[in-house]
C-alpha cells in the first residue's frame, strides 16, 4: 500500500504519550529516568518529523494527476461506527494542505521538544509535561489528516483537552488554573456550534465527507444533491440548511482561532509554559480554525459563497482590534498573543475573499485562488517566525525572570543569539522583502484589494500596525533603558544550545523561504488548481507573483512604521511616547485593558446570566424538582409507616386481618 508508513505519524506520538504518562519509572524528580521521558518524547517526534518530510517529498514529487493537479490519497480508512446510512470513519487523508500541515506541526513541535530540554530543566512535572506535549501533537496531527468531518471533530476536542492540560501545567498557581478553565469553557462553548453544524450537515447530506465529488446531481440551478436525499431535502439543504451548518461550524473555528468575540481565552493562555505558547500559537490550536475553513472550502464555495462575507468581516475586525491592543501591552507574551490573533485573522480574511467568478459555479478566478493559496502560505510562514518569537521570548524570560518590558532593555549585549533571531522574525512579520512574511502578507493584501479596495486598505493599515508594535516590542526588550539594578543581582545570559538551536533553525527557515519566495521560486505551474478534493478547471496559471503597486505600497508603509517605532522607542529616554500617553491616557488605558472585553463577559455572565437565568433555574431545581423527589420519598415513607402495624409478626393480628379480608371479599361477591 502506498504511504502505509504514514500510520506511524499518528501512532508514535500516541505511544509516546502512553509510555511517558503511564509509566512510573519516569516520575523521578531528577536523574536519568527524569530526562529519559524527554528523550522518548523528542525521539518519537524526530521520527514523526522524518516521516512527515518523506511523505511531503514523495507526495509533491510523484502524485500529480494528468491535468497537473495533486491527487488526493487515502492510505487508510475504516468504518468505526455504522449508523444506518451514516457511518463514522477513521483514516488518513493526504492532499496538499494536509501534507503541508504535517510539515508545520512536526517541525514546530520537534523544535519545542528540543527547546523544552533547556527551558523546563529541573521543573517538577517534567515527565507529565512531555506526555502532554505528545498528546497535543498527536491530536493536531489526527485533525489535519482526518478523512471526514466527524473524525476532525474528535481530534478537535482532543486538541482542546490537551491545551487545557498544558495551559494549567502550573496548577498550584491560581492564575494558571483560571486560564486553563477559561480556555476550556470558551472553546467548548464555540465547539457546541461546531457539533450542531456537523449534525445538521450529516442529517441533510447523509454523509460526513468534506466534498461530494462523484455524487448524483438531481437538482438544477447549480445545486448538487446527494444520493441519500430526495429532491425536497436537497433543495432545503442547498438553499438554507448547508449555509447555516457551515456558519455554525465557522463559529467553532472562530473559537479555536480566537476570533472576536471568542478571543478572550488566548491572552490568558500565556500562563502555561512558554514553549507551550509557541506550540499553541504557531502550529496547533489557533491554526485549527483556519484549517477547518480551508478543509471545508469546497462546500463554502459551492453552497455558501454569500456567507463568506461573515468570515471577511469577523477576520478584518479581529485583525485591527488585536493589533490595537498589542500596541499598548507591556507583557511581552501578551503582545505576541494579540499578534497571533491578528495574524490568524489575516488568514481568515484571505479565505473569505475567495469568491467564485461570474463565469460559473465553483470556478475561482486567479485573484480568488490567490487568496486561498496566500492564506495557506501565510499559515506556513507565520508558524515558523511566530514559533521563533515565542521561543525567543522564553529565552528572555528565562534570563530576566519577568515577562514585563520594564525588567528588560539593553539585552542585545547579553543575549546575542536571541537578539538576532528575534530581530529577523520581527522583520518577517513586519513584511520586509526577502523575509517570509513579506511574500505571504502581500499575497493576502493583493487578494483583499481584488475583493474590495476598502478591504485592501484596511488590511494594509493593520499590516502597518503590526510592524509598529513588533518593533516597539523589539526596542523595549533589546534597546531602551537597561534595568541595571535588577541586572546587578542577576546577570542575564543565554542558556544551553538546547534553547538556542531551535531559534537558529526556525530563523533559517524564515530567511530561506523569504528569499526563495520573494524571487518567485514557489510558483505552482499548473493549468488547473486543486485544493483537497475540489478542483477548479479555470485554465489560469497560478504562481507566487507580486502586484508591484501593492508590494511597493505595503513595503513603504512597513518601513515608515518601523522608522516611527525606532524614533519613539529606541532611545533610553522616550519623551514622545510619554507625550503620546499624556495626550490620550484614556485610549491607552482602554487598549491596555483589552477594551474591557473581559469585564463585559464578567458582567454578562455574573450580572445577567447567573442572576436572571442560573438562579431561577437553581431555584426550580431545588424547590420543584428536588421537592417532587422529596415528596415522593416522604409519601413512600409515610405509607410504609401507616401499614407497618400490619406486619408486626403477631399471629393474632394476621388472623384478624385474614378473617376481615375474607368477610369483606364474601360481602363484595354477594353484592355483585
Amino acid at each position: 500500500m502506498q504511504y502505509e508508513y504514514t500510520i506511524g505519524i499518528l501512532l508514535l506520538p500516541l505511544l509516546s504519550f502512553l509510555v511517558i504518562g503511564l509509566t512510573d519509572y519516569f516520575r523521578g524528580k531528577n536523574g536519568w529516568s527524569h530526562q529519559l521521558a524527554g528523550l522518548i518524547g523528542t525521539g518519537s517526534l524526530g521520527v514523526v518529523t522524518l516521516l512527515s518530510y518523506i511523505t511531503a517529498y514523495q507526495y509533491f514529487t510523484a502524485d500529480r494527476l494528468a491535468d497537473g493537479t495533486f491527487a488526493t490519497v487515502v492510505p487508510y480508512n475504516m468504518t468505526w461506527l455504522p449508523l444506518g446510512s451514516l457511518h463514522f470513519d477513521l483514516g488518513i487523508l493526504l492532499d496538499p494542505i494536509s501534507v503541508m500541515m504535517l510539515i508545520v506541526i512536526s517541525t514546530v513541535s520537534l523544535m519545542v521538544h528540543i527547546y523544552s530540554f533547556g527551558y523546563m530543566h529541573g521543573e517538577k512535572g517534567f515527565q507529565r509535561y512531555y506526555a502532554f506535549l505528545s498528546l497535543f501533537t498527536f491530536s493536531m496531527l489526527g485533525l489535519v489528516v482526518a478523512t471526514n468531518i466527524f473524525q476532525m471533530y474528535m481530534f478537535w476536542e482532543l486538541v482542546g483537552v490537551s491545551s487545557y492540560l498544558l495551559i494549567g501545567f502550573y496548577y498550584p498557581l491560581a492564575a494558571a488554573v483560571h486560564a486553563s478553565k477559561k480556555a476550556f469553557i470558551v472553546t467548548r462553548f464555540a465547539d457546541m456550534f461546531f457539533l450542531v453544524g456537523i449534525l445538521i450537515f450529516g442529517y441533510y447530506t447523509g454523509s460526513f465527507n468534506f466534498s461530494f465529488a462523484g455524487t448524483e446531481i438531481v437538482m438544477g440551478e447549480g445545486c448538487t444533491a446527494f444520493t441519500a436525499c430526495d429532491a425536497s431535502r436537497a433543495m432545503a439543504a442547498c438553499g438554507f440548511i448547508l449555509p447555516t451548518a457551515l456558519v455554525l461550524m465557522f463559529i467553532g473555528g472562530a473559537g479555536k482561532s480566537a476570533m472576536f468575540p471568542l478571543h478572550i481565552w488566548l491572552p490568558d493562555a500565556m500562563e502555561g509554559p512558554t514553549p507551550v505558547s509557541a506550540l499553541i500559537h504557531a502550529a496547533t490550536m489557533v491554526v485549527a480554525g483556519v484549517f477547518q475553513i480551508a478543509r471545508l472550502f469546497p462546500l463554502w464555495i459551492e453552497y455558501a459563497p454569500n456567507q463568506m462575507s461573515i468570515v471577511v468581516v469577523v477576520g478584518a475586525f479581529t485583525a485591527f482590534y488585536a493589533a490595537a491592543i498589542a500596541c499598548a501591552q507591556s507583557d511581552i507574551k501578551r503582545v505576541l498573543a494579540f499578534s497571533t490573533i491578528s495574524q490568524i485573522a489575516f488568514m481568515m480574511v484571505a479565505l473569505g475573499v475567495c469568491l467564485p467568478n461570474h463565469h460559473g459555479e465553483g470556478v475561482l478566478d486567479n485573484h480568488a485562488q490567490l487568496g486561498y493559496m496566500a492564506s495557506m502560505f501565510h499559515l506556513f510562514t507565520h508558524a515558523m517566525f511566530k514559533a521563533c518569537l515565542f521561543l525567543g521570548a522564553g529565552c528572555i524570560i528565562h534570563a530576566v525572570h519577568s515577562n514585563e518590558m520594564s525588567a528588560m532593555g539593553g539585552l542585545r549585549k547579553y543575549l546575542p543569539v536571541t537578539h538576532w533571531t528575534f530581530l529577523i522574525s520581527c522583520l518577517a512579520i513586519a513584511g520586509i522583502p526577502f523575509f517570509s512574511g513579506f511574500s505571504s502578507k502581500d499575497e493576502i493584501i493583493t487578494a483583499c484589494f481584488a475583493y474590495s479596495p476598502i478591504c485592501g486598505w484596511w488590511m494594509t493599515g493593520v499590516a502597518a500596525m503590526t510592524a509598529f508594535y513588533m518593533f516597539r516590542l523589539y526596542y523595549g526588550i533589546f534597546w531602551g533603558t537597561e534595568n541595571k539594578e535588577l541586572h546587578e543581582h542577576h546577570r542575564p545570559e543565554e542558556h544551553s544550545w538546547a534553547m538556542k538551536f531551535p531559534l537558529i533553525f526556525l530563523c533559517v527557515i524564515t530567511v530561506g523561504v523569504g528569499i526563495v519566495s520573494t524571487l518567485g521560486g514557489f510558483g505552482i505551474n499548473t493549468d488547473a488548481w486543486s485544493f483537497g478534493q475540489f478542483v477548479t478547471a479555470s485554465g489560469t496559471h497560478y504562481g507566487i507573483h507580486f502586484d508591484t503597486q501593492v508590494a511597493a505600497t505595503s513595503t513603504v508603509i512597513a518601513i515608515i512604521s518601523i522608522a516611527l517605532a525606532t524614533y519613539i522607542f529606541k532611545g533610553e529616554e522616550q519623551p514622545i511616547a510619554d507625550k503620546m500617553y499624556s495626550l490620550a491616557p484614556r485610549l491607552h488605558r482602554w487598549a491596555y485593558k483589552r477594551f474591557y472585553m473581559d469585564e463585559v463577559y464578567q458582567f454578562v455572565t455574573h450580572k445577567i446570566l447567573f442572576r436572571f437565568v442560573s438562579k431561577p433555574v437553581a431555584w426550580i431545581d431545588e424547590h420543584i424538582i428536588n421537592g417532587l423527589i422529596d415528596f415522593t420519598a416522604w409519601g413512600a415513607n409515610e405509607g410504609g409507616e401507616s401499614i407497618r402495624s400490619w406486619q408486626d409478626g403477631d399471629v393474632r393480628t394476621y388472623a384478624v386481618w385474614f378473617i376481615t379480608g375474607a368477610v369483606a371479599l364474601v360481602l363484595i361477591l354477594l353484592a355483585l
